[in-house]
C-alpha cells in the first residue's frame, strides 16, 4: 500500500477522520466525509478485514448500542510516529554531552528561525489567514490539526504529535510552535491542553 495514494482515497480520509477524532460511528465519519452511511460502511468493513480498524458498541443514550469504530495499532502505524524514539535518545546525548543549556539554546535557535520564516510566509494574510497558514505548517510536519472561532478566539486544535513522548522529558520541543505563535500572534496565545500531559488534543487559544 502506497502511503500517499492511500490517504488520497476514501479509506485514507476515513482512517486520518478516526485518527482525529479517536472513535467514530459510520453516520459521524458520513457526516463529516459527506458519503452516505452505506457507502462509509463498505470501506469501514474493507478496513476491518485489513486489520487496520476495529469496532465496538457504545451507549450514547437510553436507544439501542451504537456501533463506533477506531484505528488499530496497524492503523495507526500508516502515519508518521516513532521518530519520537530518536529524538529523545540524541537529546539525552546532547544533554549529557553538553548541558542542559545546550538543549534550551538548540530549541531556542531552532524556534527563532521557524518564527521568522512563519512571518515571512504569512506577512499579507488576515489574523485567520495566519491560523490557517499554521494549521497548514502543522500538517505538513505530520499533525493532523485544524483551527474554530468563536468570534473572540481562534482555537488551533492537534489531534496527534508525533512528538508527544519526547515532550514529556524535553518539553523544549513544544517552544518551536510557541515561537511561531508568539511571532504571528503578539496579541497574545496560550496553550490550554496538551497530548504530553494527559489531553485529548493539543490546544492553542488565540486572541482573534
Amino acid at each position: 500500500m502506497q502511503t500517499d495514494r492511500f490517504f488520497a482515497s476514501t479509506r485514507g480520509r476515513i482512517a486520518a477522520a478516526l485518527r482525529r477524532r479517536h472513535s467514530a460511528s459510520a453516520a459521524d465519519l458520513a457526516a463529516e466525509l459527506r458519503l452516505s452511511p452505506n457507502a462509509i460502511r463498505q470501506h469501514l468493513a474493507a478496513l476491518q478485514r485489513e486489520g487496520l480498524v476495529s469496532e465496538r458498541a457504545v451507549r450514547r443514550s437510553r436507544t439501542k448500542p451504537t456501533y463506533e469504530f477506531s484505528l488499530t495499532g496497524e492503523g495507526e502505524r500508516l502515519f508518521p510516529q516513532r521518530y519520537d524514539v530518536l529524538l529523545n535518545a540524541v537529546l539525552r546525548e546532547v544533554r549529557a554531552v553538553a548541558g542542559e543549556g545546550v538543549v534550551e539554546q538548540i530549541f531556542d535557535r531552532m524556534g527563532r528561525r521557524a518564527a521568522e520564516k512563519a512571518a515571512a510566509r504569512t506577512s499579507d494574510l488576515t489574523a485567520e489567514g495566519r491560523v490557517g497558514a499554521v494549521v497548514d505548517l502543522l500538517r505538513e510536519h505530520g499533525v493532523e490539526a485544524e483551527y474554530s472561532s468563536d468570534g473572540t478566539a481562534y482555537v488551533i486544535h492537534e489531534h496527534n504529535c508525533p512528538y508527544a513522548e519526547t515532550v514529556k522529558e524535553h518539553p523544549q520541543v513544544c517552544s518551536l510552535i510557541h515561537s511561531v505563535l508568539g511571532e504571528l500572534f503578539p496579541r497574545g496565545s496560550r496553550q490550554t491542553e496538551s497530548l504530553a500531559t494527559g489531553g485529548v488534543e493539543c490546544r492553542f487559544e488565540i486572541k482573534a
